[in-house]
């Protein structure tokens, strides 16, 4: 156990108020969905709870893991047999919470995994794609100064860590570029519709390549993974300075 520490409700009462939980209907629950030890002084932080990032919780004998990706997803089979008793019964034996925050750790305006990566792509936020909606979680902002399709590719995989999939939607320069991390490829049209010449997501779908290429918009498929790899580190840091704790983010990468 870390010198400092914070009881779990208190920390899972922070986060909740700081990411506005209540306010969003999501696909799981978001907050404390495993509990663990009352008193937290080690926190890991990663993007899915796997049981890799599992293994490595124990191994560093962590008293909480704080994800994007839990578990209890609407429409998933209930029954608690295979991969899911195993994970389970790694935390409970272990005594180790797992907290999630899914669509409240998109949207966050400084923790959220769209926000962290605007500012990691050199960003500047000026909307969302859904104006007028405080809970929208995917940005619109401007490059300054603007570059080519291929020098802005070359900066997404550099900061990224990986070979973008990129559509070419016309000639143009990228200035006013659209994004929403994750599966959020559905979103082009929105953010066409908003007079971005390019759009960011995580992952791609076949008909994204047409609507791209017809409509003349980019896109770039920067890895589901890679993009919501940042929001939770940032909360994760960000809870370390605010109650003392020790925090461990460990990428467990995934190629998708």
């Amino acid at each position: 156990m870390s010198k400092a520490w914070v009881e779990r409700k208190r920390l899972v009462e922070y986060c909740d108020d700081l990411l506005q939980s209540r306010r969003f209907s999501d696909y799981c629950p978001n907050g404390l969905q495993v509990e663990g030890s009352q008193k937290i002084g080690r926190l890991v932080t990663g993007v899915t709870a796997c049981q890799a990032l599992l293994d490595e919780a124990v191994a560093w004998q962590a008293d909480a893991l704080l994800v994007h990706h839990g578990y209890f997803w609407k429409g998933e089979a209930s029954a608690i047999t295979g991969i899911k008793r195993q994970r389970l019964a790694t935390l409970l034996t272990h005594e180790i919470n797992l907290i999630a925050y899914h669509l409240p750790l998109d949207a966050h305006a400084v923790y959220g995994n769209n926000a962290r990566l605007g500012k990691r792509l050199g960003l500047e936020v000026s909307d969302s794609l859904e104006p007028g909606n405080p809970l929208a979680i995917g940005h619109l902002g401007l490059l300054s100064p603007s570059l080519s399709l291929s020098e802005f590719s070359q900066r997404v995989r550099l900061a990224l860590g990986r070979e973008p999939q990129v559509i070419k939607g016309g000639e143009h320069p990228v200035r006013k570029v659209a994004w929403c991390t994750g599966a959020a490829e559905r979103y082009i049209e929105q953010a066409y519709e908003l007079g971005a010449d390019t759009y960011i997501s995580g992952e791609i779908s076949e008909p994204v390549v047409h609507f791209a290429r017809e409509a003349g918009i980019h896109y770039i498929g920067a890895g589901h993974h890679a993009t919501e790899r940042y929001g939770v580190q940032a909360l994760g840091e960000h809870l370390a300075r605010h109650f003392g704790l020790e925090h461990r983010f460990i990428d467990i990468d995934n190629p998708v």
